[in-house]
């Protein structure tokens, strides 16, 4: 215990809930994006201002003490009701929004990124941005940690209960092989079948997709590259060095290799994924659903009407929702 009890703040308690869901004090600081000693002061100055022990932290993993398991149940009820006064208070209306997190895949970086901040930087005077790229999976932590207001994502799986989805596109995997290797009219399949797959990273949710979909479709392919980069991937494909399975987006993304490369309609039967808004649910009224919306004209000009001029068998899974 201790006596001289001091200030419970928010910060405390959204460490402290890092700390207790991570059940370790170096995760709960990678989560937070803090150092392990700002986490571990932050649970001491917490503790001293309940006077009562929270964790247990010499114990491996950390567990959660008999008060600890008190402030868990109420903590996060605190931190929802901060997030809804926020944003109650900075959407009472928009252009009183001061400060922005926004979460971009980062297969939108270069081309679709620009554009949406410029449209919401007209719309929100005096907001200041944040934005942070990413793969899908490392956005929805940062959302889960409340590090991102909003991100725009691949969606994996079925959708948390705490989210508002918001679907702006599906799109559908293509084949990307070596240019005039692959006979478009011959069994496509079995030509590739004698090239190396040059295979997306499973370390990333769209790898591990894409190695579900081959499971199912009981193909076994071997593959000497595992790689998580579009251009490497196409380069290594131009080259000749194999073939890969990708979307129209990382396609888009790398379209300096477009003259190296023949796409191809996926030999097997189709795979998509689709593309989403996301936020914590009934946090931020209606900007969630109004950036969709800016965002979808943007996606049909920059990536669905050029990547179906050029290859128009997309036109089929690539599409706006």
């Amino acid at each position: 215990m201790v006596d001289s009890p001091g200030r419970i703040t928010l910060w405390g308690i959204e460490v402290f809930l890092a700390a207790a869901d991570e059940r370790s004090i170096s995760a709960a600081a990678r989560r937070l994006g803090a150092s392990p000693s700002a986490v571990s002061q932050q649970l001491t100055n917490l503790e001293s201002a309940v006077g009562a022990t929270l964790l247990q932290r010499k114990a491996r993993p950390i567990r959660l003490t008999q008060a600890g398991e008190i402030l868990h149940r109420r903590g996060q009820v605190i931190l929802n009701e901060a997030a809804q006064a926020r944003a109650e208070l900075a959407m009472s209306h928009l252009s009183t929004l001061t400060r922005f997190s926004l979460g971009m895949i980062e297969d939108l970086e270069a081309d679709v990124t620009p554009q949406l901040l410029t449209h919401m930087a007209g719309e929100l005077q005096g907001c200041q941005f944040l934005l942070e790229t990413g793969a899908s999976h490392h956005l929805y932590d940062q959302l889960d940690a409340r590090s991102l207001d909003v991100i725009v994502a691949a969606e994996l799986g079925d959708a948390a209960d705490w989210t508002e989805v918001h679907p702006v596109l599906r799109e559908g995997f293509a084949v990307a092989a070596p240019r005039g290797m692959i006979a478009p009219d011959g069994d496509v399949l079995g030509q590739l079948q004698r090239l190396p797959l040059i295979q997306y990273t499973q370390r990333h949710y769209m790898g591990r997709l894409i190695s579900a979909h081959l499971a199912r479709e009981k193909l076994s392919l071997p593959h000497r590259f595992e790689l998580d980069s579009y251009h490497s991937i196409l380069a290594l494909v131009g080259q000749g060095a194999g073939w890969s399975i990708l979307t129209p987006l990382a396609l888009m993304r790398a379209r300096r290799f477009a003259d190296q490369i023949d796409v191809l309609k996926l030999p097997i039967a189709p795979l998509t994924r689709t593309i989403s808004v996301i936020a914590r649910k009934g946090l931020l009224q209606d900007m969630p659903a109004t950036l969709a919306a800016n965002l979808r004209p943007i996606l049909q000009d920059t990536i669905v009407a050029p990547a179906i001029r050029q290859h128009p068998f997309l036109a089929s899974d690539l599409t706006l929702l």
